[in-house]
């Protein structure tokens, strides 16, 4: 499991006194009215970021970080990951998860037959969809809804599925 989860990705500049837009990755954008720090992702080195300011603005979060007060200090960072550590992540409620741990599960179908990787979701709006990829490289697609996800087992590493008629062809 990924010790560091993406909260969001830094998208631009806003205004000249160091806020970024934040394009936010988690399903809540509230949240980050709680976080006092991010790690920022520069590709070399994550540097902690005491979080000043939250405000919001269509699907964007305005950040001001402390330390950076105009566009030139914070510009650089533009397309960079923001992330948070497991410990400040939010409570997950039964039966749900992460979708970084959800990544690289192995399906099977309800006899145990094998049926290849999980290897991303999908967010569309009405329900996720696991994206598994088949040994011969073929991708099925199954709704993350209780007729087709019948079990997922972390501590095994597996999602069990019943294939709903026309899901494979």
């Amino acid at each position: 499991m990924e010790d560091l989860l993406r909260v969001g990705v830094i998208s631009s500049t806003h205004g000249i006194k160091g806020e970024v837009k934040v394009f936010p990755t988690t399903d809540d954008m509230n949240r980050f009215k709680k976080l006092k720090m991010v790690l920022l992702d520069t590709g070399k080195e994550k540097k902690e970021l005491e979080i000043e300011n939250v405000k919001f603005f269509k699907q964007f979060v305005i950040l001001k970080f402390k330390g950076f007060d105009n566009i030139n200090e914070i510009e650089k960072y533009k397309g960079k990951d923001l992330l948070i550590t497991r410990e400040n992540a939010v409570d997950l409620s039964e039966g749900e998860f992460f979708i970084c741990d959800l990544i690289g599960l192995q399906a099977e179908e309800e006899d145990g037959s094998s049926l290849g990787e999980l290897t991303e979701v999908l967010q569309t709006g009405a329900n996720d969809v696991f994206v598994i990829k088949t040994k011969q490289g073929k991708e099925i697609l199954i709704p993350y809804i209780d007729d087709c996800v019948k079990k997922i087992d972390m501590e095994e590493r597996k999602v069990v599925v019943h294939l709903l008629p026309g899901l494979v062809d």
